[in-house]
């Protein structure tokens, strides 16, 4: 009771108040304009939050990462546009719902479902906070690296198609941190007898590149949509009743995303993959799915708004990052001289608890403002692309030059942002470059702290939980090289099968084949009029 007293307290000042308005309204504000998305704001408020107390910086980010998710269901449901990456599946019975005249009632189901799903993963995590803090001291050096690295790896397997292109962007991360004082020694590496790059290149220079400034490239060369919105019917309180029609796939789908938002690398997109196909086989009328199913807008909507508060789950137990938004978050950490990890556990968990309770309060938030702001909300979907380019780059230039006051800053970021550009043009990943960049920092100060005490290779995993992460990496690597061979496989018999019916033998073998189906369609209809007539004459 102490704990939970202690923790309200933390919560109970004027700023943290105001931190949890202005993170939970300007998220649904950000989620709503399609093009830019959590992690464009994130990284441009990042320099503003390093002169505030942690809890009010983390607070303001957390709202921001949490409530986009809202707002992002606005133009998914309403202009089949989503807004944000994570809300593209919502489209797929939101907007249908529209085109049946039903926005409202769209809407307010896609509000409530992911109102029960954050709710649902708060109070697991709270729930679990004891256990965590059993847990997490049995992390050493060596395990926490271990941790890393299969972070890495799942980041790296989890896209799926282009795995080895992302391990080489991960690998370039990597590189980039390297760049600078090495952190034992302080000898030089790769500063080509360049002072400026003497001090390293900073993670939030790179952060705002890659995220900012692309997509102000992106917006700025893109042209305007012509949108057209339906007008709203109905009441937007209609959801929760509905919601309450199917608790096991929202508990389910809900489950599904803590799941996968404690697994660095996995995120909303498998969670959402999982609980739609699991609604979709469940349910009592599948067909309806991908047409307007209330079944699949709660899957899609739960799983995704319960990943956010479960993310937090291996940052703060280990410091370890599980997507690019709890990258940044890390960062603020470090400003502060506030480490994740065991002894945060240990020392702080009134400040663990607190953010928790200030995810709670968020959630409440953001749906009371949802069900009276919609309407006025609508509008901003239609702010030019052009307009939200140009606010985007200045707002990221000022970022970036008041880190340091540095034009240097913004040159490096300008470059990375036309590398930011260019991978989202080509549809190329950008998320490996920062966790390579963060993580590769942990694995090497970690590894380096671990030898210390190895003698041989087998001492590195002679401890019960180093041996499991060991086991879990190998067990992900056999996997993923087993799955890619297969897809290689079954590529080259599709490739082998249309080059074989190409050839004249094939090709006469495939109308052989097509002939004697006609024939036997032929002959089974005959069968079926036949009985039909004796049937006929009976009566």
């Amino acid at each position: 009771m102490d704990l939970f007293l202690s923790s309200v307290e933390i919560l109970a000042r004027w700023d943290v108040v105001l931190a949890l308005l202005v993170g939970s309204v300007g998220g649904v504000l950000i989620g709503a304009i399609p093009g830019v998305g959590p992690a464009v704001a994130i990284a441009i408020l990042l320099p503003a939050t390093f002169s505030m107390q942690p809890i009010v910086g983390l607070t303001v980010l957390l709202g921001i990462y949490g409530s986009s998710m809202y707002g992002g269901s606005i133009p998914a449901v309403l202009i089949n546009t989503p807004g944000t990456a994570v809300n593209a599946l919502t489209t797929y019975d939101g907007y249908p719902m529209t085109v049946r005249g039903e926005p409202r009632r769209a809407l307010s189901l896609a509000y409530s479902a992911s109102f029960f799903g954050g709710i649902f993963s708060v109070i697991c995590l709270i729930l679990f906070a004891p256990v965590l803090a059993k847990v997490a001291p049995l992390f050493g050096s060596r395990e926490i690296f271990l941790a890393a690295l299969l972070g890495i790896i799942l980041v790296i397997v989890a896209h799926r198609g282009q795995s080895l292109i992302a391990g080489s962007l991960a690998a370039f991360g990597i590189f980039i941190q390297t760049i600078g004082l090495e952190p034992v020694k302080y000898s030089k590496r790769f500063t080509f007898d360049q002072a400026f790059l003497s001090g390293g290149i900073d993670l939030i220079v790179v952060v705002l590149g890659l995220f900012a400034l692309s997509q102000a490239f992106v917006l700025l060369t893109s042209d305007d949509e012509k949108i057209r919105i339906t007008r709203l019917r109905g009441g937007l309180f209609q959801g929760l009743r509905e919601l309450s029609r199917h608790p096991r796939v929202a508990t389910v789908s809900a489950t599904f995303g803590v799941l996968m938002g404690m697994i660095p690398g996995v995120g909303e997109f498998t969670a959402q993959f999982l609980s739609y196909t699991y609604a979709q086989k469940t349910s009592k009328r599948p067909q309806d799915f991908g047409h307007g199913s209330s079944e699949g807008l709660i899957a899609s909507e739960t799983a995704n708004n319960a990943v956010p508060a479960a993310a937090m789950v291996p940052l703060l137990a280990l410091g370890i990052p599980g997507e690019a938004l709890t990258a940044m978050m890390l960062s603020v950490f470090y400003v502060h001289n506030v480490v994740p990890g065991p002894a945060l556990f240990q020392k702080h968990m009134d400040f663990i608890i607190a953010l928790y309770l200030a995810l709670l309060i968020l959630n409440v938030l953001v749906l009371l403002f949802l069900l009276v702001a919609t309407r006025p909300l609508i509008s901003v979907v239609k702010i030019p692309n052009k307009f939200l380019g140009i606010t985007v780059l200045t707002l990221s230039f000022v970022g970036v030059y008041s880190l340091r006051n540095s034009v240097t800053d913004c040159i490096i970021a300008a470059i990375f942002g036309i590398v930011g550009y260019i991978l989202k043009r080509l549809s190329l990943p950008i998320v490996p470059i920062i966790l390579g960049m963060v993580l590769g920092n942990i694995m090497e100060v970690k590894l380096r702290a671990g030898m210390a005490r190895v003698n041989e290779p087998f001492d590195f995993i002679d401890r019960p939980v180093a041996m499991i992460l060991f086991l879990v990496i190998v067990g992900v690597l056999v996997i993923h090289v087993r799955q890619v061979w297969l897809d290689r496989k079954a590529l080259k018999e599709a490739e082998w099968q249309t080059k074989f019916r190409s050839t004249r033998f094939g090709a006469f073998l495939s109308r052989r084949r097509n002939s004697l189906l006609r024939a036997r369609g032929r002959k089974v209809k005959a069968r079926h009029s036949t009985s039909y007539r004796r049937s006929t004459d009976r009566s």
